[in-house]
């Protein structure tokens, strides 16, 4: 199975102010179509080709790091994109997901404020996520290009906190980044989504 930079599902300044053209541009254009290609090259001959991506992610993890890296990176960002849209972000969360949430990680709040809390505090280039472990909602932070595929969980959310995921709107002001990416950009319906197809 080769990889493929899908296209994405809004324009390119649709998600403006929050994340700027600029920004969309080269993360997807350049920063993912650069994982897609090292992938596809780092792929060829190895046991998982023609397998399905998330094999590659778990099966390379540790065995192969180059080839991981960009796989990993690959699923990441095929879901990152779809991890937003216009007008997102905020409490408007399907019900069951939400009940979940509050049941798990104490309310909506504390679960946002833990969330940019992990991407705040992951040291260098990383992911925070929301996690389906042991039948539990987590919040979790991977470094570079982990997920919690490798780690026994299903991710739900993640937000990418590489610099160049915000450094041209944000500079260095990630914690401001996280907010904008919780109050204004969170498509809630995919995230559900993911959650109902990841409960046992």
């Amino acid at each position: 199975m080769t990889f493929s930079l899908p296209e994405l599902p809004y324009s390119h300044d649709a998600l403006a102010p929050y994340m700027s053209r600029e920004t969309i541009e080269y993360h997807h254009g350049k920063h993912h179509l650069a994982y897609v290609n090292n992938g596809n090259n780092l792929l060829k001959g190895t046991e998982w080709e023609n397998r399905p991506l998330e094999d590659i992610v778990k099966g390379s993890h540790g065995k192969n790091a180059g080839l991981f890296n960009n796989a990993g990176q690959h699923y990441n960002h095929l879901h990152f994109w779809n991890w937003m849209k216009p007008g997102g972000g905020g409490d408007k969360i399907p019900g069951i997901l939400e009940k979940t949430i509050a049941a798990d990680l104490g309310s909506v709040a504390k679960m946002k404020e833990a969330f940019v809390q992990a991407g705040v505090a992951q040291f260098g280039s990383g992911w925070c996520w929301l996690a389906l472990k042991d039948g539990k909602i987590v919040v979790t932070s991977t470094a570079n290009g982990e997920n919690p595929l490798v780690h026994g969980a299903r991710p739900i959310l993640g937000c990418d906190v590489w610099e160049h995921s915000y450094y041209i709107d944000y500079r260095n002001r990630r914690p401001e980044y996280l907010t904008a990416f919780v109050d204004h950009l969170i498509n809630w319906d995919y995230v559900a989504d993911l959650f109902e197809a990841a409960k046992p």
